[in-house]
């Protein structure tokens, strides 16, 4: 099938941007949405034209590097796919395809479709991390974990820091990336005895960013690769709560 795609290019973070069209042809329904772009690069790197820059690594929905609105979704209209493991059978012949990369002041655009995610990193460094000393790895029954509070965790935890919620909130909120960093934390043990803390440091951070706030719009749900519930921002408000009183 033949594809047009209507991305948007801006040299560097200084520069003015805009939207250019491409045109890929015989595009097989199996291929990747990010081998199309592979494809493009080639033929503009053949032309002698500047490659399309964007980002990726595992190409397995695993990393989280790969981001990009795509259609005005962010990854993409499948649920649940990361930009990587989005495929051309979601799409028909003839589609233009609109990309463009996360809007948000916190995500300062690099080249093309890059941003700067650097952001994600320093709200997990305020406090996403357990800091007692435990020496070497404990025996994994050492310090027993209920199974309902295990099966939280570990669905918080699969967050992968790709953007999505960011690039899909209408305030630009970085809400649901630190509440599963936040509630991952909580709901285990471990996670204790910098629970006040943590969650103080990590929101403060986020704001300092400059991050909007969550209004309950939801969006960051929907597009979440890993379907990452919005109950994670309100155990983030429960735990904000808590450290801000003397008895919590």
């Amino acid at each position: 099938m033949q594809i047009s795609l209507n991305i948007w290019r801006q040299y560097s973070a200084t520069d003015p941007g805009k939207f250019v069209q491409y045109t890929v042809e015989s595009v097989s329904s199996d291929l990747s949405f990010l081998e199309v772009l592979d494809i493009l690069n080639e033929q503009l790197t053949t032309a002698g034209e500047r490659p399309v820059a964007f980002d990726h690594d595992c190409r397995e929905g695993i990393c989280g590097s790969c981001g990009m609105m795509v259609n005005g979704q962010a990854h993409g209209p499948q649920q649940r796919t990361s930009v990587c493991q989005l495929y051309m059978r979601n799409f028909k012949d003839g589609d233009t395809i609109t990309l463009e990369p996360w809007r948000a002041k916190a995500f300062p655009i690099v080249k093309d479709l890059v941003v700067d995610r650097s952001a994600f990193d320093r709200i997990a460094a305020a406090g996403g991390y357990v800091a007692v000393r435990t020496g070497a790895a404990p025996e994994a029954s050492a310090l027993l974990v209920d199974k309902p509070n295990a099966d939280t965790a570990f669905d918080y935890a699969t967050c992968i820091a790709c953007g999505a919620c960011v690039g899909a909130c209408p305030n630009a909120s970085a809400s649901l990336f630190t509440a599963a960093k936040i509630s991952h934390l909580a709901s285990l043990p471990q996670g204790h005895p910098d629970r006040k803390g943590r969650v103080v440091k990590m929101t403060q951070q986020m704001t300092q960013e400059g991050f909007g706030d969550c209004s309950n719009h939801g969006e960051c749900q929907s597009v979440c690769p890993k379907g990452i519930s919005i109950d994670a921002i309100a155990q983030m408000r429960r735990e904000y709560i808590r450290a801000q009183l003397p008895f919590g």
